[in-house]
């Protein structure tokens, strides 16, 4: 079995890591660099950056901080916000990414993922996917609606960082996009981030049985055993944390040893 990845998130605006509740009420947590480089010592598998407003101001991923951060680790470095293009998607991996993470721009333009799957490989293309719960009272015929233990609904996408709804179902687009041929999903509950308590286990688990492909899950790390979960019942290959790792609740090495103290397979330094 594959070792399970735990991946801390560096949410970059105006050059700081920053993180809120529900994308909003932003705090500065810290340097983007020094942080990704303090992550790889404490054993992080990989590291994601975002420039969270990228899109929304619709200027490019600011790349002189990707180049800092991507010279201070040596672990697969994921950069998002912004990419809107081939050549976005070029001058992202030239700076030192490994992966790129693409979001609205892959709604916009369905053909970037397919393009740029065809020209740098799908193990290069994260579609990410910001995802909020809508509640319904019964099946739908143009909508993926699944039971869940707070009652039935679906996941509408959100682009420009959480600030646009678009009527889109997020398990369908996963779909698509494997198509397509991305090579990893980056779903985030908009529930569920930052408040920290626990994934969103039905979005994960049913977005990993549409695709079988690789889920990194985003949204709601609290503690230990919200990261056991959505590993174990969520079918999550990774877990993606920003507050608890950000304000020193737990290291990485923290989370490591529990979950292979509690038989996750896990890479351990």
């Amino acid at each position: 079995m594959l070792a399970k990845r735990i991946v801390p998130c560096l949410d970059v605006m105006n050059g700081k890591v920053v993180k809120g509740v529900q994308f909003v009420n932003l705090k500065i947590e810290g340097d983007p660099p020094e942080l990704a480089a303090d992550y790889e010592e404490q054993g992080a598998d990989e590291v994601v950056f975002l420039d969270i407003t990228a899109s929304h101001e619709m200027r490019d991923t600011t790349l002189e901080m990707v180049q800092k951060t991507a010279d201070m680790i040596s672990i697969p470095f994921t950069v998002g916000g912004g990419i809107r293009n081939i050549t976005d998607i070029q001058n992202a991996l030239s700076s030192g990414a490994d992966k790129v993470s693409v979001n609205t721009a892959a709604v916009n333009n369905p053909k970037l993922v397919e393009e740029s799957a065809a020209i740098f490989g799908s193990q290069c293309i994260v579609v990410a996917i910001d995802a909020k719960r809508v509640y319904v009272t019964e099946d739908l015929p143009d909508k993926t609606v699944v039971d869940t233990p707070k009652g039935k609904c679906w996941w509408e996408i959100y682009l420009m960082g959480g600030r646009k709804p678009t009527g889109l179902d997020a398990l369908q687009w996963a779909k698509t996009v494997k198509e397509l041929g991305a090579g990893e999903l980056l779903p985030t509950s908009m529930d569920c981030d930052g408040v920290q308590c626990g994934y969103d286990l039905e979005l994960t688990r049913a977005m990993s049985k549409i695709t079988n492909l690789p889920i990194i899950a985003s949204g709601g790390a609290g503690n230990l055993e919200h990261i056991y979960e959505v590993l174990t019942v969520g079918d999550a290959d990774a877990a993606l944390a920003a507050s608890i790792f950000h304000r020193s609740q737990y290291s990485v090495g923290d989370v490591k040893k529990y979950l292979a103290d509690k038989g996750v397979p896990m890479r351990l330094v």
